[in-house]
């Protein structure tokens, strides 16, 4: 009867001991993963590949790097989601940039200006499908006072709140150059 006492206290130990391991590696893997997610969203980290040099000194040039309020957007406040499910979808469709850099897609100013168009549209669907969600984790309609912006701009904030406009579909070229539309090449018509 002692042996049978002995071998049961034995297994929950066991067992106490497994769920203490799993849950401190847990937290180690949780802290891991944050650590991870926090470096690939630092400005050093997003413009170390050669074609972001091209993005960084256009962003250098806009008031969401500089202006007089000293408040700064950087690449992650407009291209990565605050929310852990949006996050962790758009870290795992980024493989597609890092995986074009090592290709050589895009990895000299040419190539990445023959690409611009496709790679901005891809952007701008993306923000009109999320209603310019991280544009408005800083600009938000709520909080404007219209009242305080010049005529044209209080317009068409105004208006474009009314016709379910986003950001993305007035500024355009806010943070980047505008890329050109590409000309599509006329056809003629044989018939």
């Amino acid at each position: 009867m002692a042996r049978e006492d002995n071998t049961s206290g034995t297994s929950r130990k066991m067992l106490f001991f497994l769920i203490i391991v799993v849950f401190i590696a847990g937290i180690v893997f949780a802290g891991l993963f944050n650590v991870g997610l926090s470096a690939t969203n630092e400005m050093e980290f997003c413009t170390s590949c050669h074609s972001m040099k091209v993005n960084l000194e256009e962003y250098m040039e806009t008031p969401h790097y500089k202006n007089n309020s000293g408040v700064r957007a950087t690449c992650a406040d407009c291209h990565v989601p605050k929310q852990f499910g949006p996050k962790i979808v758009a870290k795992i469709l980024a493989y597609k940039d890092v995986l074009h850099e090592f290709l050589g897609t895009i990895d000299t100013p040419e190539k990445y200006e023959a690409h611009r168009w496709d790679m901005a549209t891809r952007v701008w669907d993306k923000m009109r499908a999320n209603n310019s969600r991280e544009c408005r984790s800083c600009h938000d309609y709520d909080q404007m006072d219209l009242s305080l912006q010049d005529r044209m701009a209080r317009n068409r904030h105004g208006s474009a709140l009314d016709e379910g406009k986003t950001c993305i579909d007035c500024h355009k070229g806010i943070a980047h150059e505008e890329p050109d539309e590409p000309e599509i090449p006329e056809t003629t018509d044989q018939g």
